[in-house]
């Protein structure tokens, strides 16, 4: 139970860090803003976005990687089903029903008969 809310949790946080990455604006940005680029900085306030999404990042960041370590830490940790192909060195013990005289096809069927009537 514990690892699957981890894999949602996961994936949630990888896009919400995906998405953040690629709002933020590069170092070259600041070229746009004599063209009118720079107005969409006003919702963050004056001192813009970089304190905002900086923060953001850096705890999005933090979480994705807690959370892998934890995932990889459960999954190194979890057994897996053993079944019969795990271990090829012991030979399968098989064993085959006994035929009867019933289980034959056409054992009854003109037995002593070679010859078509």
């Amino acid at each position: 139970m514990v690892y699957e809310v981890l894999l949602v949790a996961y994936l949630v946080v990888a896009l919400i860090l995906v998405g953040f990455i690629l709002i933020q604006q590069g170092k070259g940005a600041d070229m746009g803003a004599s063209f009118g680029a720079g107005g969409s900085n006003t919702v963050f306030g004056s001192s813009g976005s970089g304190n905002f999404m900086t923060r953001t990042t850096a705890i999005l960041a933090t979480l994705f990687f807690l959370i892998s370590l934890t995932l990889g830490n459960l999954t190194a940790n979890r057994e897996s089903p053993s079944d019969d192909w795990n271990n090829l060195e012991e030979p399968v013990q098989q064993t085959a029903p006994a035929a009867t005289e019933g289980d034959i096809p056409g054992a009854d069927d003109n037995e002593s008969s070679d010859t078509p009537d």
